[in-house]
């Protein structure tokens, strides 16, 4: 089976990313799929490889492709989330996608709208540059019609205080992309950008148990993916600071989703991220981020007064660069054989 590695700037790691018409569609039989796949990353010197993205060719009319991801956890090779969603593996299937000439070819305005299996979520990748094996993209995550904005609370707070073995932690617990606890990393003794873009373990360690407390609130495994956790700092006028946890350490910037989330997070009256976005004089719906990796933006298309009953039409987050490396044959897959696709071809042709 022909596998491609790509990897969007920004990301933890690098995803893999392969044709989902050739594997199984039940979790139960594609685990031990994809444990042959990290098997053979291992083989390979590729155990960096936590992430990857099955795709095809959408079959629904108003997509171009259909996109589920799956998350390999550190603890075992046999170890998967099949839960959430990766927006940098979202581009690195878009790359991947252009590569196999499964989609027109990538040019400055064009897009790509891609179907997310895991969730629901409905994704536009728009192209700002093209180039041969890599781009530059703007991503867009849309929501369906009169979609409120504080029903991306997961408990219906603006804040909730969570009783961890530190102490009571106020927090924003909200899901747009995937769900994410938010803290004010000034109450974690963060008082500058470089003690939060510098924070070592006691650090993480204190933001695992904040992580751990909301998901037992949520009634969530405590040992899952899932609610993921940032730090939020405002340090500079018209910015935001941002350390994220990734799986299993420190995100090296923020992921897509959680840059989507921050957003729509900011644009809701209350939460610790619109509380430290006011004080910093931003705008509502529009934010500028600041990571340990680098910057980026992101806007929030919102309608209504400011009262938390607004409704949310997408948030776009700018900047994100993909790029493909060179396909590989996966050898221990040799019982799903690449079978050879049409092309996209126009209609001219």
């Amino acid at each position: 089976m022909i596998g491609y590695i790509a990897r969007a700037v920004g990301a933890p790691t690098p995803t893999l990313v392969l044709d989902q018409r050739q594997l199984p569609k039940d979790n139960a039989e594609l685990r031990p799929v994809l444990t042959r796949v990290r098997e053979w990353l291992e083989e390979h010197g590729r155990e960096d490889i936590l992430k990857f993205a099955l795709v095809a060719p959408s079959e629904h009319p108003l997509y171009d492709l259909d996109y589920r991801f799956v998350q390999g956890l550190p603890t075992g090779v046999d170890r998967f989330d099949f839960n959430g969603n990766c927006g940098h593996s979202i581009l690195a299937s878009v790359v991947a996608a252009d590569g196999q000439a499964w989609l027109p070819r990538l040019a400055p305005g064009g897009r790509v709208r891609v179907r997310v299996l895991n969730n629901g979520d409905q994704v536009v990748v728009e192209v700002d540059e093209a180039r041969r094996r890599s781009g530059s993209f703007t991503v867009h995550f849309l929501q369906d019609a009169g979609a409120r904005l504080d029903d991306l609370l997961l408990t219906g707070n603006p804040v909730d205080q969570l009783l961890t073995p530190s102490g009571v932690q106020a927090a924003s617990l909200v899901s747009m992309g995937n769900p994410y606890v938010f803290v004010d990393a000034r109450e974690l003794g963060l008082d500058t950008e470089e003690k939060l873009f510098g924070a070592g373990d006691e650090t993480f360690a204190q933001m695992l148990e904040i992580r751990v407390a909301a998901a037992e609130l949520l009634q969530w495994p405590t040992d899952g993916v899932f609610p993921k956790i940032a730090a939020v700092g405002g340090y500079t006028p018209g910015r935001l600071a941002v350390r994220a946890i990734s799986v299993p350490k420190w995100h090296p910037s923020i992921a897509l989703t959680g840059t989507t989330c921050l957003a729509g997070a900011a644009s809701i009256p209350g939460t610790v991220p619109e509380r430290l976005a006011r004080e910093a004089g931003l705008q509502r719906g529009v934010i500028e981020i600041d990571t340990p990796g680098g910057s980026t933006a992101a806007a929030a298309s919102v309608a209504g007064r400011g009262d938390g009953a607004d409704t949310l039409h997408w948030v776009s987050v700018s900047r994100k660069l993909a790029q493909l490396d060179e396909p590989h044959c996966i050898g221990s897959l040799k019982n799903y054989d690449y079978k050879e696709e049409t092309a996209w071809q126009p209609l001219t042709v």
